[in-house]
């Protein structure tokens, strides 16, 4: 039998392969514990730690302020060989979610954003488009009350593309 964490471990490179771009740990954090069927969360995170000690995932983007994880040539080199130790079931909902979910997760840590409430009752929503390499937009705007500020921070992924573009339209180009 197979040395189940060995096999931990290749379900967290073949999730990253599949992936094909780095990603902020909270962001894969999130997506194993709803896909709890995959692994047990505190398998995930043992391996997945694990992982980074030995250098098979590693920070693709070391100018962010956030890491990104990514494989190294040596981890997709391995999974080559080995991926076949995943059950093809589980190979195949894996791919499943990542081909439904790869643009949501993209957009979940490229445009990010948040409020909160200042001294004087209004509202400051800070909004963020970040590649891998920096932050291309860091914009706040201060707003009456709560419902506006939460529906800027809701909406912020779906607009944020066309306010970039347009702003650097109008000022840059």
């Amino acid at each position: 039998m197979e040395d189940l964490q060995e096999i931990s471990k290749l379900i967290i490179l073949y999730f990253f392969d599949q992936m094909e771009v780095p990603l902020k740990e909270d962001i894969v954090n999130e997506i194993f514990n709803e896909h709890s069927n995959w692994l047990p969360y505190t398998e995930y995170r043992s391996c997945f730690e694990e992982l980074k000690r030995q250098n098979l995932l590693i920070n693709l983007t070391p100018k962010a302020s956030v890491p990104r994880y990514g494989l190294t040539v040596t981890s997709r080199d391995g999974l080559t060989y080995f991926y076949t130790k995943i059950p093809m079931s589980l190979r195949e909902e894996i791919a499943s979610v990542v081909k439904k979910n790869r643009l949501s997760y993209k957009k979940k840590q490229e445009y990010v954003s948040d409020y909160y409430k200042n001294t004087d009752g209004t509202y400051t929503v800070a909004l963020k488009i970040e590649s891998a390499a920096c932050t291309l937009m860091d914009l706040k705007i201060i707003v009456q009350d709560r419902r506006k500020a939460k529906w800027i921070h809701n909406n912020w992924a779906d607009k944020a593309p066309i306010i970039y573009e347009h702003i650097h339209e109008t000022l840059i180009d």
